[in-house]
């Protein structure tokens, strides 16, 4: 019962996490059945800092696991945030708030993207990991991005 309450928990969280965009991939390793390992580069917009956008490339397991869902990714990740246009916080930033987040297998691996403010150096900061229910991995990516004005555009704060 503990178990079916976790995983539909954890379910019900991923499914709130933001949709990124597939940009592009590139095989790894070929597979006779099913898709091929991958590497996949994907976009997605910080939902609650306009302007910006993280590119994030991850590991793909493919073979007929892969294929229908069922493997476990590996926890190799890099990310890359930018300004894309004027920054415009839309509300108040919470420091460690996931900002992206994707399941890495079937229920108890994932890949999150979490924001921190460093007020002190006016940037953001966002690092890219994944974690598991019971033991995550140390592999992470770092980025930041100075908030800056934007052409003419002064950055907004949030009210």
């Amino acid at each position: 019962m503990k178990r079916l309450m976790l995983g539909s928990l954890l379910y019900g969280a991923l499914a709130l996490a933001a949709h990124a965009e597939e940009i592009g991939s590139v095989d790894t390793v070929f597979k006779w059945l099913g898709p091929d390992n991958k590497i996949v580069i994907e976009a997605f917009d910080d939902p609650k800092v306009e302007g910006v956008t993280c590119y994030v490339s991850r590991s793909k397991t493919g073979g007929i696991k892969g294929g229908l869902g069922l493997a476990e990714d590996t926890s190799d990740a890099s990310i890359a945030c930018r300004q894309v246009g004027p920054i415009t916080m839309k509300e108040k930033l919470k420091d460690g708030e996931t900002v992206f987040s994707e399941r890495r297998s079937l229920i108890f691996k994932k890949m999150q993207v979490v924001r921190f403010l460093d007020e002190a150096r006016n940037t953001l900061v966002y690092i890219v990991y994944s974690d598991r229910v019971i033991e995550g991995s140390p592999k992470n990516s770092i980025t930041a991005v100075p908030i800056m004005p934007w052409g003419s555009a002064a950055v907004k704060a949030a009210p």
